[in-house]
């Protein structure tokens, strides 16, 4: 299990959101590339990189800041954020990306998803973003699906994706600890799919952090922090000490 790591980027900035709501804003640094960079320093072995205005426009809007940070660091980088097309992924595996995150395109655009995921399916991660326990947001998490988790997660397993990252919406950037049970339910249905699972959205402890650790043998293979580490709630060393034993 290792930690992740998030650097979220709007408007040429370092930021992060509450809900995912780019009303509710804190501005961290000036300097993307700066941040990843330090993360890096400090042990960091995967980088999580978001294109917040991507998301929300559907179109990939920092490219320059994506091709610095790229050129910038020596460990991975898993990129999402407005990724629609298979255009737009032959770019980011052009200039270095090494796992594409693609969500929204599974609807809006069904066969260019099949297109993207038969072209580079081992560097796809899907991202299975939730408001409760079965309702799936998309289109930076201004939309609804209807469709229920289980049959999400067996859509995406049938195009042979093996990982996904789960975002528990209503815990993003609040600051109050993970919902374990909601974890711990989320599980039972991503094993039977044989799933590695990243686990983001509320971490803000190193109890947290324990918590999760625990689903370790049932796949989950990282936890993305953001806010708990820029507010200094967790400590990114300590963590990694937690995880690593």
């Amino acid at each position: 299990m290792i930690i992740i790591p998030a650097v979220d980027l709007h408007k040429g900035k370092c930021v992060r959101l509450t809900q995912g709501k780019l009303d509710k804003e804190t501005i961290y640094s000036n300097d993307p590339v700066f941040v990843a960079k330090l993360w890096q320093s400090k042990g960091a072995k995967l980088l999580h990189l978001i294109d917040l205005d991507g998301a929300y426009t559907g179109c990939v809007q920092h490219w320059d800041i994506i091709e610095a940070i790229r050129k910038s660091l020596t460990i991975p980088i898993e990129f999402g954020g407005g990724v629609r097309s298979v255009k737009v992924v032959d770019k980011l595996h052009k200039i270095g990306i090494d796992k594409i995150i693609i969500s929204t395109i599974l609807f809006s655009k069904p066969e260019e998803a099949k297109k993207i995921i038969n072209k580079y399916k081992e560097k796809i991660i899907i991202a299975v973003d939730l408001y409760e326990e079965n309702k799936i947001g998309i289109g930076g998490w201004k939309e609804q699906v209807p469709l229920d988790l289980e049959e999400f997660l067996n859509k995406i397993s049938s195009l042979g994706i093996k990982e996904i990252i789960v975002t528990d919406i209503q815990k993003e950037g609040m600051l109050e600890g993970v919902d374990i049970s909601k974890i711990e339910k989320l599980i039972e249905k991503t094993s039977k799919f044989d799933l590695k699972v990243i686990i983001s959205g509320g971490v803000t402890t190193i109890e947290d952090i324990k918590n999760i650790k625990k689903f370790e043998k049932d796949g989950v293979v990282g936890i993305i922090i953001g806010k708990g580490l820029y507010s200094e709630k967790i400590s990114f060393e300590e963590a990694l000490k937690v995880v690593q034993l």
